[in-house]
């Protein structure tokens, strides 16, 4: 279930370390990477600190404030994507939505950007950016790696069927169109066309056979015709 964006306040080491992970659960950290900035929604950047991925959340601890940090899993993260569009956000960045519990219409975009409290429920876009750009690609790969992970278990059952494009297929299909300034990755527990994907496939297969018993029946009549002539 999609819990959404949570605060996380406790580190290891007396406050000043990494965050705790649920290691008896198999929660791994994955990469640590320094001079990162998260933004919420629409809001402004938050001062760089320290990105961390493990196999089954993302945790941005703030470097300037130890007691700021901000905390998702990848089972709230319904799609992420490398954005380098200077139309869509000024600097180079991975933007992820993020499933929560609060109503559409509650929304963080319906909040006041002066509001000096964050309703961390109503958050559902996050932009995560590198001091260097360079490691976009590393940090997707990352994202990519331990989204795949992490399958919705209300999904799983439906798995056959379902549309899944794993990064490597991503990939391989951006180089097709090397001018696009966004890779998408979406959670495979989310994946596309998974609303009605069983009646998709049987109607696309239904009309397979229509289509061979047509080409069946002209052959019939065809060969009808030659043996009257």
């Amino acid at each position: 279930m999609a819990t959404g964006l949570r605060s996380v306040t406790e580190r290891t080491g007396g406050g000043t370390g990494q965050p705790l992970l649920d290691a008896d659960h198999g929660d791994e950290l994955m990469l640590v990477q320094p001079g990162v900035s998260i933004v919420l929604g629409n809001r402004q950047p938050e001062s760089p600190g320290t990105l961390f991925i493990s196999t089954k959340q993302v945790v941005w601890l703030s470097d300037t404030d130890r007691a700021k940090g901000y905390a998702v899993d990848f089972i709230s993260v319904s799609l992420h994507a490398v954005s380098r569009d200077p139309e869509a956000y000024p600097s180079p960045c991975i933007y992820a939505q993020i499933e929560t519990e609060a109503e559409e219409d509650e929304s963080e975009e319906s909040d006041s950007e002066s509001d000096s409290t964050l309703n961390l429920s109503k958050i559902t876009e996050m932009r995560l950016i590198p001091s260097d750009p360079d490691q976009l690609d590393m940090l997707f790969a990352t994202f990519c790696e331990c989204a795949e992970l992490n399958p919705d278990p209300t999904e799983e059952g439906e798995e056959e069927h379902n549309w899944i494009f794993s990064a490597d297929q991503l990939e391989n299909d951006g180089e097709e169109d090397e001018d696009s300034d966004w890779a998408f990755a979406q959670n495979p527990g989310h994946s596309i066309g998974a609303n009605g994907t069983h009646d998709l496939v049987h109607s696309v297969v239904q009309l397979q056979i229509n289509d061979q018993r047509f080409e069946d029946a002209d052959e019939m009549v065809q060969d009808d015709k030659n043996g009257h002539n």
